[in-house]
């Protein structure tokens, strides 16, 4: 990200630029006349503008809405078998005509009033992104945001600082140049979270942020509300945190996943071990359930969470045989090379710890790539 690139407030000079300005909705009818009114004054001040709804067949009365107002700079596209804000987007992005590309929430907790400055910032700044944002010098939230939305928001953003270090990139308020938007390379965004997904695939590094006054939906209820609702948003974005590390660190963010879940099959087996001993198991018959315990912990992590597009390749019944197989020939290489340091490093027969560690890395490097390779591999 580069250094912010200041231009002060909003003149009242007309941009040389056209605009096109996406807005995704469903069940917003109450809120797409003002919307529309608020963009009507903003729209004087471009040399052309457009904006497009992208409606997921709401049937609220939002085609009727449109068709009413009869202004011919208003496009509406209706999905009839989609759902999904940032795929409405992503329609939306497509069918714009214009060099400039807006997207905002129709709930108007986003200011129209703003884009001005947004463009301008993107044009005279020469940046790839720029941010309606909360969190950046001057921005402000409407009073009334209880702890666990302070909480969400922060533990959200603070996911996202692998991609970007902008303040706000959670914020579905941004603009990007159309040229920039068609340089992105396999979009597959999932939930709400659009803007991280473009900043990532659009390799879009000098991001700039403008402040804005982000108030609470005018009118309507929240497509997020309630609990359920809560908690399939929250895993949807973890799915989009792991689709955007697998795409911009490839290896080594399948590598740091399997390292990560071998230390939780790691402390199964002890687990396990522990509690069968107390139990007085006989002693070798409990090292073997607890050695299979923390290896299916791993086989079920690894199929769901690391390899987790591996499920559309081959069937449960032949990956898991498969890396039973994998670990035990990574035992094996654990086993050799753990001896070879022994016997060909003296300073291990003093710290027969870097044996071990050698043999530990050695064996879970090898089990890495079987697995990647062999035991979770997909059709592509």
């Amino acid at each position: 990200m580069h250094r912010p690139c200041i231009l002060g407030f909003p003149d009242h000079h007309q941009l040389d630029a056209r605009i096109s300005v996406v807005v995704p909705t469903y069940k917003e009818v109450l809120n797409l006349s003002p919307l529309i009114g608020r963009l009507e004054l903003v729209k004087g001040r471009f040399a052309e503008f457009e904006v497009i709804v992208v409606d997921d067949n709401s049937a609220d009365g939002t085609i009727e809405l449109i068709e009413t107002l009869r202004k011919d700079w208003v496009k509406l596209l209706v999905r009839e078998n989609e759902r999904g804000l940032s795929t409405a987007v992503i329609k939306g992005l497509n069918a714009a005509k214009n060099e400039i590309l807006v997207v905002m929430d129709a709930d108007l907790s986003h200011p129209p009033e703003t884009i001005f400055q947004m463009v301008k910032q993107l044009i005279h700044c020469e940046a790839d992104f720029v941010i309606g944002s909360r969190y950046t010098e001057g921005g402000k939230i409407q009073e009334g945001w209880g702890l666990f939305r302070w909480l969400n928001s922060f533990v959200s953003t603070t996911l996202a600082r692998p991609f970007t270090s902008a303040k706000d990139p959670m914020s579905g308020f941004f603009c990007i140049r159309a040229e920039k938007f068609r340089q992105a390379k396999s979009l597959n965004p999932i939930g709400y979270k659009i803007g991280l997904e473009l900043i990532v695939k659009c390799g879009c590094r000098n991001i700039q942020e403008v402040p804005i006054f982000f108030s609470d939906r005018h009118l309507g209820q929240s497509k997020i509300a309630g609990k359920v609702a809560h908690l399939r948003e929250v895993r949807n974005y973890l799915k989009h945190i792991k689709r955007l590390a697998d795409f911009k660190y490839g290896l080594f963010s399948y590598a740091a996943q399997f390292g990560f879940i071998g230390a939780i099959g790691t402390l199964v087996n002890i687990i396990v071990l522990s509690v069968l001993l107390k139990f007085y198991l006989d002693e070798r018959l409990s090292i073997i359930l607890a050695i299979l315990a923390g290896m299916n912990s791993n086989f079920i992590l690894n199929r769901i969470i690391t390899f987790s597009s591996s499920q559309s390749g081959r069937g449960f019944v032949q990956q898991y045989f498969s890396f039973l197989i994998s670990c035990s020939i990574g035992a094996c290489v654990n086993f050799a090379v753990t001896f070879w340091i022994l016997n060909k490093a003296p300073i291990a027969h003093e710290i027969p710890a870097l044996a071990v560690l050698g043999g530990v890395i050695s064996g879970m490097a090898f089990n890495f790539f079987l697995s990647r390779y062999w035991v979770f591999r997909d059709k592509k």
